[in-house]
């Protein structure tokens, strides 16, 4: 009987696993450590990862199992190349939750223009009036930056149009854009009173908002970012919290996860964080489920993946 382990996945049950690959056996692990990860899942004929399990190259030439399935998008705790390399079959989830982290953006956009952490601080510490929170501005007198513009940027830029952005300005290094107005990184930091993040990581390995990118950012501004926690280098962050520029930084993703936030201790103030938990709804971890259980059952049956990962992905 094959054997699929799903390692680092905090699933209630695997009804859905099990019932998708049929007469599989299906078992849970925590793979919370190289040796875990071998005990649990070394025998396995698949495994299916979220994001925590870290498959360096080490861990890779100790177990049998030759394919991997990255139940979500990123792939950065798997050494691809190293995978590839050994043989391995890789695929991964990059067509779902997309609505549900759309929506996580634009709650944490309108939170931060509209100050919710400042005016919940003020109040708690016995405060009252909003004139520490001033000034605020309508979408309609506001520009919003957009940088990438894939499936899931292409959907907050819908929301933001929904809700009466006066302008929305598009980046994305990769895709010409031919229905919004499509701008240069720095332009869009400089003209932009909140930007979200929804790009890959540079191949380069150095974050794509850097001190150099927060200096161009406007002074009251806010960032976004439900992407990926290394786009942003937090101590440049925290140098343009200080001053106001940006005055308010929503995070959802981190690097490491959990956070370290020692950096932000002086601007705690102008933070709202979430636990990595954008993509999260019952109906996208229901889709997620599904559509890992069924690379899954294509690797088992011998045929090709529908998204498999080839060497230099991240």
């Amino acid at each position: 009987m094959a054997r699929v382990v799903v390692l680092g996945l905090r699933y209630p049950d695997l009804s859905v696993e099990k019932g998708i690959l049929g007469g599989v056996e299906v078992v849970a692990g925590s793979g919370a450590s190289a040796d875990e990860i071998v005990e649990q899942a070394g025998d396995a004929d698949v495994i299916i990862a979220g994001s925590l399990p870290k498959f360096g190259s080490s861990v890779l030439e100790r177990i049998g199992c030759r394919s991997i399935v990255r139940a979500g998008i990123g792939v950065d705790n798997i050494d691809v190349d190293a995978a590839v390399d050994l043989g391995y079959t890789l695929a991964y989830v990059p067509d779902y939750g997309t609505e549900s982290v759309a929506q996580h953006t634009l709650a944490l956009a309108l939170a931060a223009t509209r100050r919710l952490g400042e005016a919940d601080r003020v109040v708690r510490e016995g405060g009252w009036g909003f004139a520490e929170l001033r000034p605020m501005k309508l979408p309609p007198a506001s520009t919003a930056g957009v940088v990438g513009f894939g499936r899931i940027g292409r959907r907050v830029a819908e929301l933001f149009r929904g809700i009466g952005f006066g302008r929305i300005l598009v980046h994305d290094a990769f895709v010409e854009v031919d229905d919004q107005e499509q701008v240069g990184l720095g332009r869009l930091l400089e003209s932009s009173d909140v930007v979200t993040l929804h790009a890959p990581p540079p191949s380069s390995g150095t974050p794509l908002i850097g001190a150099m990118e927060i200096a161009r950012m406007r002074r009251g501004s806010a960032i976004v970012n439900t992407a990926r926690g290394s786009l942003i280098d937090p101590a440049a962050l925290a140098s343009g919290l200080k001053i106001g520029a940006p005055r308010v930084a929503a995070l959802d993703v981190f690097d490491p996860e959990p956070p370290d936030l020692t950096p932000f201790k002086d601007v705690a103030s102008r933070l709202i964080l979430s636990p990595h938990s954008a993509w999260y709804s019952e109906e996208s971890q229901l889709d997620l489920r599904k559509k890992s259980a069924e690379e899954a059952r294509r690797i088992i049956a011998g045929q090709p993946v529908r998204n498999p990962v080839s060497k230099g992905a991240s």
